[in-house]
């Protein structure tokens, strides 16, 4: 394995963490409203699912769901209803004010890593992008160093969302703004969730 093919795999897994999707917008809406490290620990939680959906993608876990479909179509349902609940609970709670503490009783991580968990589409996104990019005959430390690299630059990239959302200009303008930004956050979520159920 080269470093040229490391960068590739980097700059795939990149392009998957920025781009919208219900784990973006729950860190980046859990940095807002319960802060900094609640953010970082929903970051914490996204990206070891993520890691461990390659660790499986890289044990062939993709095989099993082509030769299982109903496991692929029952956790697919299950993340589907997930992600409507979480978007149920925003809408029902755009209206309701913040306390400017940080609710440190809430368990961020679990909420990440459930989240990561409930979309099987990052597995077979792993797998796709781990067979165009790796070669076939990965040993076993390069297989440990890829799962070790896919975690780092998602806690890095939820790291710089947490601390550059919870920026006090960057609250402020959330708070102004909030019913409404809850509201596009739970149609986005809900609208996610949906499509998990009815595509094929």
């Amino acid at each position: 394995m080269t470093l040229e093919v490391l960068l590739a795999f980097n700059l795939a897994l990149l392009a998957a963490i920025i781009s919208p999707g219900p784990a973006m917008l729950i860190s980046i809406r859990t940095t807002l409203v319960h802060g900094r490290m609640a953010g970082i620990k929903t970051g914490l939680g996204l990206g070891l699912m993520a890691a461990i959906w390659t660790m499986l993608a890289l044990l062939g876990l993709n095989s099993v769901f082509e030769l299982f479909p109903w496991a692929y179509i029952t956790m697919k349902t299950i993340g589907a209803v997930y992600l409507i609940y979480i978007a149920w609970n925003t809408w029902k709670g755009a209206k309701q004010p913040l306390t400017s503490e940080v609710k440190l009783g809430k368990n961020n991580f679990r909420d990440g890593l459930l989240l990561n968990l409930s979309n099987p589409k990052s597995a077979l996104f792993a797998a796709a992008v781990l067979v165009l990019i790796f070669p076939p005959d990965l040993s076993l430390i390069d297989k440990g160093l890829i799962i070790l690299n896919h975690f780092i630059v998602e806690m890095i990239c939820y790291t710089l969302i947490a601390i550059t959302m919870s920026t006090e200009a960057i609250s402020k303008r959330y708070m102004k703004a909030k019913i409404w930004l809850d509201r596009f956050s739970a149609l986005v979520l809900s609208g996610l969730g949906l499509k998990l159920l009815i595509e094929k």
